[in-house]
């Protein structure tokens, strides 16, 4: 649950967690997460959230936390390699409309939010209008409803 009290607007940039492994330093923006538990499931020896801090990167290797964090539909969770390597985008860019309104979209994207633009691989927007987190979707209207049913591995 995102505090909106305290949370930038789109405009302003993203409040980021890191969090540094051997090989792999892991982000989560906390405002962009739809619990869709992708993390959770697929690899909870680095991602558990009844620890702290709740993403441990050195608890499995760094491609394979990287193939984790790639299935976050949200992209809240990114990932970045040792050498510098970031998740390329999918090709070609896809844009599923879920039945709740919500667009899950993935990759190469420019999303743009007032005066800010950023360079995405994934991520899920709004289809609703009532989101607080514009144009990400943040489970505050309509659309706060189903699940993802994403492909296997997506």
């Amino acid at each position: 649950m995102t505090d909106r009290t305290t949370d930038p607007v789109p405009d302003e940039p993203p409040r980021l967690k890191e969090y540094d492994g051997e090989g792999i330093t892991v982000t989560f923006e906390p405002r962009r997460c739809l619990h869709a538990a992708e993390c959770v499931h697929g690899l909870p020896s680095v991602f558990d959230l009844g620890r702290r801090p709740w993403v441990q990167p050195d608890q499995a290797s760094p491609e394979l936390v990287a193939e984790v964090v790639g299935r976050c539909p949200s992209g809240a969770l990114r990932a970045r390699l040792a050498d510098g390597t970031a998740e390329p985008p999918d090709t070609p860019t896809t844009v599923r409309r879920m039945p709740d309104g919500r667009l899950v979209m993935r990759g190469d994207l420019l999303v743009r939010a007032g005066t800010a633009e950023r360079h995405e691989v994934r991520a899920v927007l709004c289809g609703c209008g009532a989101s607080g987190n514009q144009p990400y979707c943040d489970h505050s209207g309509p659309c706060a409803g189903g699940d993802f049913d994403l492909p296997q591995g997506r």
